[in-house]
């Protein structure tokens, strides 16, 4: 089994859903089910069918929400240090071309969310990074075309 790496608050993130569906979710939906069933005839109650498959959903995420926690490499951003580029850094850059400036936190796949700053570790500019220092220069290629950043800061926090 390979271990999903994944920082602190993202580990968090995914246990509140995980409580929310189970405790929460799970039980309005069984309560919508039987609400359905007592209207009779199922093979026409469109009630019915749409907890069924609210439940199916539900049910199918609380699965994945599992074997993603219970393979957690959870990994504490705030104990590491260094100038190299690794997993939980964020990165300053600075756009070559439109002189913008970007800060981006490198996570776990399941907690990329590239609106609030944080891009995937498999994502293609967290592999340009990876290894790389303050002053260094990198060459991404985005689907809008490729991007050249020159890389002003790294922080663990």
């Amino acid at each position: 089994m390979e271990k999903v790496p994944m920082t602190i608050g993202g580990h968090a993130q995914l246990e509140l859903e995980l409580k929310h569906r189970t405790s929460v979710e799970r039980p309005r939906i069984i309560q919508a089910i039987s609400e359905a069933r007592a209207h009779g005839d199922l093979s026409e109650n469109a009630e019915y069918h749409a907890a069924k498959e609210q439940q199916s959903l539900n049910e199918g995420r609380i699965n994945e929400l599992e074997d993603k926690l219970g393979r957690a490499e959870v990994i504490d951003v705030s104990k590491m240090s260094g100038a190299t580029i690794k997993f939980g850094a964020t990165v300053t850059l600075i756009d070559e071309d439109t002189e913008e400036e970007k800060r981006y936190q490198i996570v776990g796949d399941v907690e990329a969310d590239v609106k609030s700053g944080r891009v995937s570790i498999s994502s293609p500019i967290s592999r340009a990074l990876i290894g790389k220092e303050v002053g260094d220069t990198i060459e991404v290629a985005a689907p809008g075309g490729a991007h050249s950043y020159e890389i002003t800061g790294v922080e663990y926090i």
